[in-house]
């Protein structure tokens, strides 16, 4: 799998794909933990679809980045994506932000 991606930094910033399912979850893990940063911003605002394997492969990755001393932020502001954050509870567990730019600086403070 390859995503586009922005660097600032030592931050990386990972353009979602259009699905994020079960079929490219494993593929989406892979991606982020081989990246050459470890602190990653999520930008959801390319998906249309999220179901919850990729969900799952996006904290499993936020597992392995903090292993190593990176994390893992979301930014959308796609309202619907927000609401699947909120309904699966996962904005309790990831930090999500309005704008790629804001999600970006969190790694400052």
């Amino acid at each position: 799998m390859k995503l586009p991606t922005e660097i600032f930094g030592n931050v990386i910033v990972v353009h979602t794909p259009e699905e994020l399912s079960a079929e490219t979850a494993g593929q989406f893990e892979n991606f982020l933990t081989s990246l050459d940063r470890s602190q990653v911003v999520i930008d959801l605002n390319g998906s249309e679809t999220i179901e919850s394997g990729g969900l799952e492969s996006v904290l499993d990755a936020q597992e392995a980045l903090r292993a190593i001393g990176g994390d893992v932020k979301i930014s959308t502001s796609n309202h619907v994506n927000r609401k699947i954050l909120e309904m699966t509870r996962l904005d309790e567990q990831l930090e999500v932000f309005e704008t790629v730019i804001d999600a970006v600086k969190s790694f400052a403070s």
